[in-house]
C-alpha cells in the first residue's frame, strides 16, 4: 500500500482507521473521504480530505486518478438498526456502493477492503463456534447487504483478479467513536453510563451472547489482512474474526471491579433483541489465524480498564454537562 483512499473516514471505524493508516504510511499518502466531511477535526487538518458519495462511481474514479490510489478501504455502511428503518438507503450504500468500488478497483487495478459482519449470518447458521464456511441466511437488510458484498467481492477476485479482502467484524467497542445505530451499541453505552450515572439499562437481555472486539484489535486486523501475503489466502471474502464472546452481565461484573456500585437492569427492545438472537454467539476464526496469523491482543479485563480510563480522561467534561441537563 502506497496511496490509500478511505471511504467513510468519519464513520465508526473509518474515523479511527484513517489516522492509524496515516501513522503507518504517512499523512499525505492517506486520503480521507466521506459524504459528510467535518473540517474542524484533526482528521481534516492532518492530511488530504475529500467529500465523496460512495454511490457515485465517477467521483470515486476521479479521486483514484487524482491521488494515484492503489488501495481502497470502503468503510461506508448503514448499520443494522438504521438499515431496518431505511432499507432502501442501506441497499444503495451497502450494495451499489461496493459495486462502484469494485468497478473502480478493476479499472485502476486497486486492492479493495470492504468489511463484512456477523450480521451476514442468520437462520440455519450454527450459533456456537460458527464455521468460516456455513449457511448465510441473514434476516436483516444490513446482513443481506453484507452477504451480497462478500459474493460480489469474491466474484471480482475470481473473474477479474481484483485483490479483494474482507473480515466479518463482530461488535466493535470504542472509547473514541460513539454508537451509531448498531445492535451491539449497548457494549459501548454501558461504559459511558457507568461513569456518568453508575447505572445502565440494557436493550438486550441477560444471556445474549455476541462476539465483540476492542477497536485497536479491529484496526490491526484490517491492516494486517491487507498486508498479508496473498499466496496464503484461501478465504478472501470474508474471514471470521473475534476477540471475546460477551453478554451484558459479564461486562457489568467487570465494570463493578472498578465501580462497585454499578447497577444494570433491562428494558428489552424486541426489534434489537430479535436481530441479536439471529447472530452467532461465537465464531470460529481459525482460518484467519492460519492464513494471516490473526490474534487479538485485548480481552474483557484489559479492555474494561482501558475503556473506563479513556472515557474519564477524554469525555468527563461532556459527561458532566450531560448529567446536569
Amino acid at each position: 500500500m502506497k496511496n490509500i483512499l478511505v471511504i467513510g473516514s468519519f464513520g465508526q471505524i473509518g474515523s479511527e482507521l484513517t489516522p492509524e493508516l496515516r501513522k503507518r504510511y504517512g499523512n499525505s499518502n492517506v486520503v480521507a473521504s466521506d459524504l459528510c466531511v467535518k473540517k474542524d477535526t484533526s482528521l481534516a487538518s492532518d492530511g488530504p480530505v475529500e467529500k465523496l458519495d460512495v454511490t457515485n462511481p465517477k467521483a470515486i474514479a476521479e479521486l483514484v486518478k487524482k491521488y494515484k490510489i492503489d488501495t481502497i478501504f470502503n468503510m461506508a455502511a448503514i448499520l443494522s438498526v438504521v438499515a431496518e428503518a431505511k432499507p432502501q438507503l442501506a441497499w444503495n450504500v451497502g450494495v451499489n456502493g461496493i459495486f462502484n468500488c469494485l468497478e473502480v478497483a478493476r479499472e485502476f487495478k486497486c486492492a479493495l477492503f470492504t468489511p463484512s459482519s456477523i450480521a451476514a449470518f442468520g437462520a440455519g447458521t450454527p450459533l456456537d463456534n460458527t464455521p468460516q464456511d456455513t449457511i448465510q441466511r441473514p434476516e436483516t437488510m444490513y446482513g443481506v447487504t453484507k452477504v451480497t458484498s462478500e459474493l460480489l467481492s469474491d466474484y471480482y477476485y475470481k473473474r477479474f483478479g481484483v485483490d479483494t479482502r474482507s473480515v466479518r467484524f463482530p461488535g466493535i467497542i470504542s472509547n473514541v467513536t460513539l454508537p451509531g445505530g448498531g445492535t451491539t451499541d449497548y457494549a459501548v453505552e454501558i461504559y459511558y453510563d457507568a461513569i456518568k450515572s453508575g447505572h445502565y439499562t440494557s436493550f438486550l437481555g441477560a444471556g445474549t451472547f455476541l462476539d465483540m472486539m476492542y477497536m485497536p484489535d479491529a484496526l490491526n486486523a484490517t491492516i494486517q489482512l491487507m498486508e498479508a501475503n496473498p499466496s496464503r489466502l484461501k478465504h478472501r471474502n470474508s474471514f471470521n474474526i473475534y476477540a471475546m464472546s460477551l453478554e451484558p452481565e459479564m461486562i457489568a461484573a467487570e465494570i463493578r471491579k472498578h465501580i462497585p456500585g454499578f447497577k444494570l437492569d433491562y428494558d428489552i427492545d424486541e426489534g434489537k433483541q430479535s436481530i441479536a438472537d439471529s447472530w452467532p454467539n461465537s465464531m470460529d476464526d481459525s482460518c484467519a489465524r492460519e492464513e494471516w496469523n490473526w490474534k487479538p491482543e485485548w480481552n474483557l479485563k484489559s479492555m474494561t480498564v482501558d475503556m473506563l480510563k479513556a472515557i474519564k480522561e477524554k469525555h468527563s467534561g461532556d459527561l458532566l454537562k450531560t448529567s446536569s441537563l
